[in-house]
């Protein structure tokens, strides 16, 4: 089982690497999601836990499924 600290980190590595292949900056996703550029960088680095409802938003406005980015 992952631990909380190593779950934050995988779903944040999946959010970056697929930000990142579809060439979208943290800030124009954050723009997308109505958070704060600074809130991105922090998901992304594992530092917060944030609601499942967040998590959402941001795989939809990737255009994927919400399982591409959990990790379970």
């Amino acid at each position: 089982m992952l631990r909380c600290e190593n779950l934050l980190k995988e779903i944040g590595k999946n959010i970056s690497k697929i930000r990142k292949a579809k060439n979208i900056s943290q800030e124009k996703l954050a723009e997308k999601v109505e958070l704060h550029r600074n809130q991105i960088g922090r998901i992304e680095r594992g530092e917060i836990n944030v609601p499942i409802y967040t998590l959402y938003k941001i795989a939809e406005k990737l255009g994927v499924s919400s399982s591409d980015i959990l990790p379970f």
